[in-house]
C-alpha cells in the first residue's frame, strides 16, 4: 500500500470516527467517509485487547496485502477497517474474503 493511501494522523481517524457511517461483517467494522483528494486512504485500526504487538502488526499486515492484492477499485473515499477480537484465530484465506465480501458490498 502506498504511503499516499494511508490514514496516520488522529484527527482523521476521529472525523470519520464521528460521522459513523459503519458496515459489519464477521471479523471487521469498516468506516467510510468522503474525502476532498483524489485518490482513496485505508486506515487499520486494531485494539490491544486482541494480543501483543507482534500480533497486531502481523494482522495490520495481512489486511494491507488483502487490499493491495484485490483488484477492487475503490472510490476516492477514507476507510477505516476496526479488526474485532475473534480475528486473531483465522486463517489468511478466510479474513480475506469476510473483509473483500465487505467492501464489495460498501463499493456497490
Amino acid at each position: 500500500m502506498k504511503k499516499k493511501n494511508i490514514i496516520k494522523e488522529k484527527k482523521d481517524f476521529d472525523k470519520i470516527f464521528r460521522i459513523r457511517n459503519q458496515f459489519s461483517s464477521k471479523y471487521s467494522y469498516i468506516y467510510i467517509n468522503d474525502n476532498n483528494l483524489d485518490h482513496y486512504r485505508f486506515g487499520i485500526c486494531v485494539s490491544k485487547k486482541i494480543g501483543n504487538a507482534v500480533q497486531r502488526n502481523k494482522l495490520k499486515r495481512r489486511v494491507k496485502d488483502i487490499i493491495d492484492k484485490s483488484e477492487l477499485l475503490f472510490p476516492n473515499k477514507d476507510y477505516i477497517i476496526v479488526l474485532k477480537k475473534g480475528v486473531i484465530f483465522t486463517k489468511y484465506l478466510e479474513l480475506k474474503k469476510d473483509i473483500i465480501d465487505e467492501l464489495k458490498k460498501i463499493i456497490r
